[in-house]
């Protein structure tokens, strides 16, 4: 089990938002953190600590230049997404990600778009590709939601979704939609579904609060997932010591 950090971007500020509710109508953003410290600040900081994977989300437009500022104090450390597709994924490479990960580009009107995901893998290799599996529950099951998770897919998260899919990428990201931000707790069957299913590197984001969640999803993952902890660090404003999460998981 690695943790993963994680810098999320929006209005090119480092922040730690509910996601549920970007784009939401008749809701505001509900922001558990603004950061007055910059993308690349966060970035010397896993780079110092020797931490790889970690992710750049860009939530919605003029987040692009903070994240290339993080990308460039960490080459090959951070992996990038939000808008991403076979358009663009280059020039994020080129300006230092190790992957780029993509969500609604190949998730589109409820649909997988596999002439998408063949064009993304074509043009920069399924080695360099991070699917984000990001998903909420309907009737019991998790489905894929896009669009700032404000649109459920028609797919399903399970374990033949899962092993089709790894002949796409090299990893998965997985944000539990309907806890992430929430300091809540970790959706317990979604960790336990993922680490029957997947075979290659996945992390898992949403609810870590504590040790004690941390802890029980070491448990139900059987080190099987990696994790990524948001706005309940320390160094997003909340309590739980960013370094006593480094040092568990490490």
């Amino acid at each position: 089990m690695e943790f993963r950090p994680c810098i999320d971007l929006h209005q090119g500020k480092v922040k730690q938002i509910v996601g549920a509710t970007l784009n939401k109508e008749n809701q505001e953003v509900i922001e558990n953190y603004v950061s007055t410290y910059d993308s690349s600040y966060y970035a010397d900081m896993f780079k110092k600590d020797k931490l790889k994977g970690g992710h750049v989300i860009m939530l919605g437009e003029g987040n692009k230049d903070a994240a290339i500022k993080a990308l460039q104090s960490y080459p090959e450390g951070l992996q990038v997404g939000g808008g991403i597709n076979a358009e663009n994924a280059e020039e994020f490479l080129a300006a230092g990600a190790s992957h780029v990960i993509v969500t609604s580009y190949i998730f589109h009107d409820g649909e997988l778009k596999m002439d998408r995901l063949q064009r993304l893998v074509d043009k920069i290799g399924k080695e360099k590709l991070v699917i984000d599996l990001s998903c909420k529950q309907k009737d019991g099951k998790w489905y894929v939601v896009t669009d700032k998770w404000t649109r459920f897919s028609k797919i399903e998260i399970t374990p033949s979704t899962i092993k089709d899919l790894e002949n796409y990428c090299d990893e998965f990201l997985v944000h539990a939609a309907d806890v992430e931000g929430k300091r809540g707790g970790i959706a317990e069957n979604l960790v336990e579904i993922l680490a029957d299913a997947v075979s290659i590197p996945t992390t898992y984001a949403g609810g870590v609060s504590s040790m004690k969640d941390l802890e029980n999803f070491k448990e139900l993952s059987r080190g099987n997932l990696n994790v990524t902890i948001g706005s309940a660090l320390d160094i997003f404003g909340g309590d739980l010591s960013y370094q006593e999460v480094v040092e568990y998981c490490r």
